[in-house]
């Protein structure tokens, strides 16, 4: 199966990053045919450059897309010089590439709200190194709207003066979210939505769905992939979304909208405890073995390490706040889905449906209420995702979201 199979509705954008492999297939082949040395600036015709910036809607595939290009960057596959195509999936260099354990692919990926300077710096000292052993030093960052103007202008320097064999692979929702100074630099990619279909279609290839739930989560999440993949498979998160759905339904009065809005609170937080009780004491625990404190939990540590497990514990609690957000926001999503649904009924409109499986709830809030009421109600929600952006704290946002979903 070809790295590119896992592009669900991408078709453009593969048949681009393929025609980029292939050029920069030969670019390397020709320098080593030649005896080695440093590889030149591709030639002006060249589908291949060193920056990239992929951008499109939160579950697109981004970061799908990005690890597919480094993986056919490092393809070496011998079908390559009978005129194949870069990316077989087959070979070592796809393979490792893929997985994550390829020594030339470093894939970035934070669970914290930013991307600081510090990390960016280690990255770009990274970049300026030769491969170690595949064809290119390929640097994956998903989250590059995450970064800090400062973390920014540090990256800023390494894309204007890549190594020669270095190639930055961005990946970020939309241009705005990246600085201008580095989107200029950089070749522009951007992804859409993927259908319903192919994204059901996938769920029942890859991952072995039944084909009426893969239908049913892939028509939920309007093509998110990820949200898709984990509706279908994680029964927790159907019955999280269930409880979402419900709410409308329970803002009738003030006590009601409180009430629904310490519940989506308290769920958002509960995701994040979880999360901490899988992998905060394990983080813990190996930092305690590693600056050789004393056998278990309570036992001391050496003197001059308490700054180290404080940091720790600082990227914990960093961590957790944006579990929390996702969460929330995961939350405001399937809600803004739930309105969207109530105002294609009203409107008439022939768009198919997200929330089928709550249709009676969609009928009666539709005929209970104006259109104009329904697009503040959305208005209401974006409000809440801004405010959370904003560090509001979390119940407040959402308890003003309650109350303006109850005036309409």
């Amino acid at each position: 199966m070809a790295v590119w199979d896992d592009l669900v509705g991408q078709d453009r954008v593969a048949a681009q990053l393929s025609a980029a492999a292939r050029d920069a297939d030969a670019l390397v082949t020709a320098v080593s045919e030649a005896g080695g040395g440093p590889v030149g600036e591709p030639v002006a015709s060249s589908k291949m450059t060193h920056a990239w910036l992929f951008t499109g809607p939160p579950g697109s595939g981004r970061a799908t897309v990005a690890r597919a290009f480094a993986a056919a960057l490092q393809c070496v596959s011998p079908d390559r010089a009978l005129g194949g195509i870069p990316g077989c999936g087959f070979c070592d260099g796809c393979h490792t590439a893929l997985v994550g354990t390829h020594a030339d692919v470093e894939v970035v990926r934070t669970d914290m709200l930013t991307i600081g300077v510090k990390e960016t710096r280690e990255l770009v000292r990274r970049a300026q190194l030769s491969p170690a052993g595949g064809r290119w030093q390929v640097i994956v960052m998903e989250d590059a709207d995450r970064l800090t103007e400062g973390a920014g202008n540090v990256l800023l320097k390494a894309v204007e003066e890549p190594a020669p064999r270095t190639v930055w692979l961005l990946c970020a929702p939309s241009l705005e979210d990246v600085l201008p100074t580095i989107r200029s630099r950089c070749r522009l990619l951007t992804l859409r939505t993927p259908p319903v279909d192919a994204v059901a279609d996938i769920l029942v290839r890859r991952d072995g769905i039944d084909p009426e739930l893969a239908a049913s989560a892939a028509r939920a999440t309007q093509g998110h992939i990820g949200r898709a993949r984990r509706l279908a498979t994680d029964e927790r998160a159907r019955a999280r979304r269930a409880a979402v759905l419900k709410l409308p339904l329970r803002v009738d009065d003030v006590g009601g909208c409180l009430k629904a809005a310490q519940e989506l609170v308290d769920a958002a937080a509960e995701d994040a405890k979880q999360v901490a009780e899988e992998v905060d004491a394990k983080e813990t625990e190996e930092l305690r073995a590693a600056l050789g404190a004393a056998a278990g939990t309570g036992g001391r540590l050496p003197r001059g390490t308490a700054g180290a497990m404080k940091d720790l514990q600082d990227r914990q609690k960093r961590r957790a706040t944006r579990t929390q957000r996702d969460s929330l926001d995961l939350a405001l999503t399937d809600l803004t889905a739930f309105y969207r649904d109530v105002l294609a009924l009203q409107l008439g409109s022939q768009v198919a449906l997200a929330n089928t499986d709550v249709r009676d709830a969609l009928e009666r809030l539709a005929s209970g209420s104006k259109p104009e009421r329904t697009l503040r109600r959305i208005e209401a929600i974006t409000a809440c995702r801004q405010a959370l952006d904003s560090n509001v704290a979390p119940l407040l946002a959402v308890e003003a979201m309650t109350m303006a979903l109850r005036a309409g």
